[in-house]
């Protein structure tokens, strides 16, 4: 997640330096950039730029300077409101898909705050089909009917997910059986539905949830065993609570297309891996990639698992989890569009 803070106080700078400081230390958050005043000016190229604005302000001055740009709740990014003293978090836009409800728990975790969600389905401690989609990096073909789905969990009906049956489905069942919110669920099997999809339906309505292709990015030091680079991947997929069953490709460098822990590690998951040649990851460019000089000189690339997760990804792929190292082995992921 790429966040944008932004304030038009002094005590709401200081307040922004403070949320800052906390968010660089999770690998989760890609960047945070503060601006502060010339919210007119600044508000058209936030939308346009990060996944999360924090807006620490009034109310009226965020509504005012938003209004313009809404929208669509499939495109919106999420925006977070908190007063100068910190006191309360407000999820103000882009509750579900954007993920603002999430977020918005998670700033006020973080500063001691009060989170505020309005959102009907989680008030009334009901799962969303749209948060469902979110949290398990899956797209929706029709968005027009999750208005339908999400009143139908609200009046307790029950929805049928129908799946592959030749496909893995850990991954939804782990997040359903952990999840606090209640939705009503039925499960079929039939190999007319596409393996990478969920196919939901109820009363003549139906959504299909497609997987988004989710890659891990591995580098590591020569010889690193598969049990050592096997605990980063799972540290990292912890903290973006998804199961393992959800990846669906491991990428490294052509380098490493040797590398025994990362050959036994895609065996052992039963998850393809794809090396990326080295002519790809040099021309490779995105400012969002941590660069390593030590990799630079001794390779010619600036880093290894961001980059080759990024390319396996696909075109307009995103980081959701940066570098982030595990004694001699490091872990990225990405997602694509």
């Amino acid at each position: 997640m790429k966040i944008a803070i932004i304030s038009v106080s002094n005590e709401g700078q200081k307040l922004a330096f403070k949320i800052k400081e906390k968010l660089d230390n999770d690998s989760t958050v890609i960047k945070t950039d503060l601006y502060h005043k010339n919210v007119k000016k600044y508000f058209p190229i936030l939308f346009n730029e990060y996944d999360a604005i924090i807006a620490i302000m009034a109310s009226g001055i965020l509504i005012r300077s938003i209004a313009p740009l809404v929208e669509s709740k499939v495109s919106d990014p999420a925006v977070l409101n908190i007063d100068d003293k910190g006191n309360f978090v407000i999820s103000a836009l882009s509750g579900h898909i954007g993920g603002a409800n999430k977020f918005a728990k998670k700033i006020a975790g973080l500063i001691n705050a009060a989170p505020v969600i309005t959102t009907s389905t989680d008030v009334n401690s009901k799962l969303g089909i749209d948060v469902l989609a979110r949290d398990l990096y899956l797209s929706i073909n029709n968005t027009k009917e999750i208005l339908f789905f999400n009143k139908a969990i609200l009046d307790e009906k029950q929805i049928t997910f129908t799946l592959n049956p030749n496909k893995n489905f850990d991954y939804l069942f782990e997040y359903l059986n952990n999840n606090t919110l209640e939705m009503h669920v039925s499960f079929f099997y039939s190999p007319e539905v596409n393996e990478d999809e969920i196919c939901i339906a109820l009363d003549n309505h139906e959504i299909i949830l497609k997987e988004k292709k989710l890659v891990v990015g591995i580098g590591c030091r020569r010889g690193k065993k598969c049990s050592e680079i096997y605990e980063g991947l799972i540290s990292s997929i912890g903290d973006l609570n998804i199961d393992k069953s959800r990846i669906n490709m491991l990428s490294s460098a052509e380098i490493k297309n040797d590398e025994h822990g990362i050959l036994e590690l895609s065996d052992k998951l039963n998850i393809p891996v794809n090396f990326v040649e080295m002519d790809k990851l040099k021309l490779f460019k995105s400012k969002d990639i941590e660069k390593s000089e030590f990799v630079y000189s001794k390779f010619g690339i600036y880093g290894v698992c961001e980059p080759s997760a990024l390319i396996t990804a696909g075109f307009d792929s995103k980081l959701i989890y940066k570098k982030t190292s595990y004694d001699g082995v490091t872990i990225s992921i990405a997602v694509s569009k």
